[in-house]
């Protein structure tokens, strides 16, 4: 059934091409069920058979994705903020709750949103603390983009390594190669991260020691 969906994906990829992208890969990056395993794989595949552009695939995909993550941000900010802020003690929210919540991403909301971008689940979800927190526009402009840069990059190139190989483009080995790619992403973004929460921690200790 989904091998179906994913061929019937491959036609309307084609018929809509980078406009769609970028619609698609908005829907997932805001709250809507639109899987970036779905978008970019076959992008990538049309690429690898000369229909699309590589580069402009996966840049069409991180602006899709920075036009999603923008949409939780401001809902965030504009309407999840002011109702947490004035009903969160009777959903067990404390304002001590919410400002230490608040301290943590301004110290760390630049590394967890490029990091989250990356991540299943994360990647839907970490837009809103960012806008619920104000985390400076720009900042979180320019992070979910690098984020998106990279794991749109991922996922064009699954896309298009099977289109090169003559392979038709099955959900289950899409599936397969991202997991593969997760295995060496994870690890590779919690090194980056204790690195990050080590060379903050020194210059916050450099910064004390000259106060």
């Amino acid at each position: 059934m989904l091998d179906r969906f994913v061929q019937w994906l491959l036609d309307v990829m084609l018929d809509l091409g980078y406009p769609g992208i970028v619609v698609l890969m908005a829907m997932e990056s805001s709250i809507l069920p639109v899987p970036s395993e779905l978008v970019m794989p076959p992008a990538g595949y049309w690429a690898a058979k000369g229909e699309m552009s590589f580069a402009l695939a996966v840049g069409c995909g991180v602006l899709g994705s920075i036009l999603g993550a923008l949409a939780n941000y401001f809902g965030a900010h504009w309407i999840v903020g002011p109702f947490l802020r004035r009903f969160g003690r009777y959903l067990l929210l404390s304002e001590r709750a919410l400002a230490r919540s608040e301290r943590f991403f301004t110290r760390h909301g630049e590394i967890s949103t490029f990091i989250g971008r990356m991540l299943p689940v994360v990647r839907h979800l970490i837009s809103i603390p960012a806008g619920l927190h104000r985390m400076p526009l720009p900042r979180f402009i320019a992070y979910t983009g690098l984020g998106a840069l990279v794991w749109c990059t991922v996922l064009t190139w699954i896309g298009y390594f099977l289109g090169q190989h003559d392979e038709a483009l099955r959900n289950e080995e899409v599936q397969r190669y991202v997991t593969r790619a997760l295995w060496v992403l994870i690890p590779v973004l919690a090194g980056l991260a204790v690195v990050y929460v080590a060379r903050q921690r020194r210059a916050e200790g450099a910064g004390e020691g000259k106060g």
